[in-house]
């Protein structure tokens, strides 16, 4: 059953290789929160390819792709849209924004003031937006990308605890190995240009992932995975490091982000291994460190990587 899913990742895989050189961790974090109606915050520095990575992913599954570039002066109308006035006809129509696609690409959201990172929140949890009182439906394929430069924090906002919530993921985008900046080096020096997508081929559509998410439903999980998902979120709540622990809305993530990965890797069926490689991204910006740990250099990935060395791995 599964190997039906991967079988479709593997091709875009290879497709979106054509463009993107290495990353193929980042791209599996994609399918997952793809898999799972999740949302994905994407952090790394200028240059690291994650516009890139978003627009080729839209393309080679055929769905619709948006972009804001988020502004201290963006308004929340600029990303829901508003009604405009016809003066031909003496009336107003809705003139929808940007977030009715497929995949909205917020650049840089820590940018814009709080008001207009909220004009997110209804979308994002709740497939749908309301525009003065009319409330309209997202399309079944809808997924925020959000991108923070991790370096740069003059001049930003950042993002509330409840927002950060809202998204599956929190992928750290690293510079390449060598290897990989030679081969981008090689593919440019003989004329490559990675906005030309016109030999991208179309491997998926809508239907196609709908169809992977009814199969992403059906993975199984024992009784000792669900136990074992609760202890690592438990023990967050526990940790002296910690001003806030994680939700029950963690773990709920982190089970379907499990199921999704089982089904991406092939197997009907979750492992402890998938908890395991998902806990970081899960629930690393959800967790908020006490000043006195921060001072020390101690991070979220730190306290996550040392609750799961403590909790005995199911058999």
């Amino acid at each position: 059953m599964s190997g039906n899913v991967k079988d479709v990742f593997t091709s875009v895989t290879e497709e979106m290789s054509k463009i993107i050189v290495g990353q193929e961790e980042v791209m599996e974090f994609l399918y997952v929160a793809l898999l799972t109606e999740g949302h994905i915050l994407l952090e790394g520095v200028p240059g690291v390819a994650k516009t890139l990575i978003v627009k080729t992913l839209s393309a080679v599954i055929n769905c619709d792709f948006k972009r804001i570039q988020f502004t201290p002066d963006l308004m929340p109308g600029d990303i829901s849209g508003t009604h405009v006035f016809n003066p031909a006809k003496s009336e107003f129509y809705l003139k929808k924004g940007p977030v009715f696609t497929n995949f909205l690409l917020a650049d840089e959201i820590n940018r814009t003031p709080p008001k207009t990172q909220a004009a997110l929140l209804e979308s994002m949890e709740e497939r749908q937006v309301t525009i003065e009182g009319e409330t309209i439906a997202l399309p079944s394929i809808f997924m925020v990308l959000a991108t923070q430069n991790p370096i740069e924090y003059e001049g930003t906002y950042p993002l509330p605890e409840a927002q950060l919530d809202r998204f599956l993921l929190k992928v750290n985008i690293k510079y390449p190995s060598e290897k990989e900046e030679n081969q981008i080096l090689q593919n440019h020096h003989r004329g490559f240009n990675p906005h030309n997508r016109l030999n991208i081929k179309s491997l998926a559509d809508i239907n196609t992932i709908l169809e992977c998410r009814n199969e992403v439903q059906k993975v199984k999980v024992e009784e000792k995975i669900f136990d074992y998902i609760i202890k690592i979120t438990g023990r967050t709540r526990e940790t002296v490091n910690l001003i806030l622990g994680a939700s029950p809305r963690a773990s709920v993530m982190l089970l379907l982000a499990s199921k999704a990965l089982a089904a991406l890797r092939g197997r009907d069926f979750v492992i402890p291994d998938d908890v395991k490689y998902l806990a970081c991204p899960v629930l690393r910006h959800r967790l908020v460190l006490r000043s006195e740990a921060e001072i020390e250099g101690v991070s979220a990935d730190d306290i996550i990587l040392n609750i799961l060395q403590g909790i005995e791995v199911p058999r």
